[in-house]
């Protein structure tokens, strides 16, 4: 794969960017990220995408105090389990909080963003995070 290829291959990813899932029209539950088969009807289920409302409250958290490399310049930074209006969680960093200012509870709201530069190719990589509400 070519450096030009990279993002190309990352915009085909419509989940990391709009915060698309699938819902469960039989048991109406809902998952991120999609499923092909609904791991509670199984076969009988009928999975559409579907796109989250993006709010919600942070379920639990932790601080990164010493990051892995190429996120070093972002230290220290939260790391939340978001759970969705929707009801499923996902795992995303939280951003415009400080460490000490973060709650469980903590209303939140879905937003866009970088999530790092590579190195070598200097490409950019852009896709949500949440931000308080």
């Amino acid at each position: 794969m070519t450096e030009y290829a990279v993002p190309f291959h990352w915009r085909r990813f419509k989940e990391r960017y709009l915060l698309i899932g699938s819902k469960c029209e039989k048991c109406k539950r809902y998952f991120y990220p999609g499923r092909a088969i609904c791991p509670v009807c199984r076969r009988s289920g009928s999975l559409k995408d579907y796109r989250f409302s993006g709010k919600g409250k942070v379920f639990s958290y932790t601080i990164i105090h010493v990051p892995p490399k190429g996120f070093e310049a972002y230290a220290p930074y939260i790391i939340a389990i978001i759970e969705l209006e929707e009801g499923c969680k996902v795992i995303s960093q939280v951003v415009d909080c400080k460490p000490e200012d973060i709650k469980i509870g903590m209303p939140v709201r879905a937003c866009f963003r970088k999530i790092r530069e590579e190195d070598k190719s200097g490409l950019v990589l852009y896709g949500f995070k949440f931000r308080p509400d």
